[in-house]
């Protein structure tokens, strides 16, 4: 069995199933043991270099910039605002800071990310 790159549709039913997901786990009342062990901030960091991850390979002919960044961080801004209106929520501007460290840390290591065969690009 020889390794084959992913399929730009997978990317994109990827990146809309986390978008719902990221969302739903960000607004839930629910406690979930695996996920409440982790650092909240480390949830935060990792969550967004995955989201920023799929919206890069989910956009290939849009090259990984700025833009790609703060639409992103959009996300995490609209999440933070959404949970400021729910009772056992708060907003959260270091969230939204660990959120801009995961889309810097999918930043820096993209370079070497794009050399991994089964993510290179076309």
């Amino acid at each position: 069995m020889t390794l084959q790159r992913i399929p730009l549709t997978w990317f994109r039913i990827a990146l809309a199933v986390a978008l719902v997901v990221t969302m739903y786990l960000a607004t839930t009342r629910q406690a979930f043991p695996v996920i409440d062990g982790v650092n909240d901030k480390v949830k935060h960091v990792f969550a967004f270099y995955v989201l920023t991850l799929l919206a890069d390979y989910s956009t290939p002919k849009i090259r990984f910039s700025l833009s790609k960044g703060l639409a992103i961080l959009s996300y995490g801004l609209l999440i933070e605002v959404v949970q400021h209106f729910l009772p056992y929520r708060t907003f959260s501007l270091f969230d939204l800071a660990a959120d801009g460290i995961g889309i810097t840390a999918y930043a820096l290591s993209q370079p070497v990310i794009t050399r991994l065969y089964i993510l290179r690009r076309c």
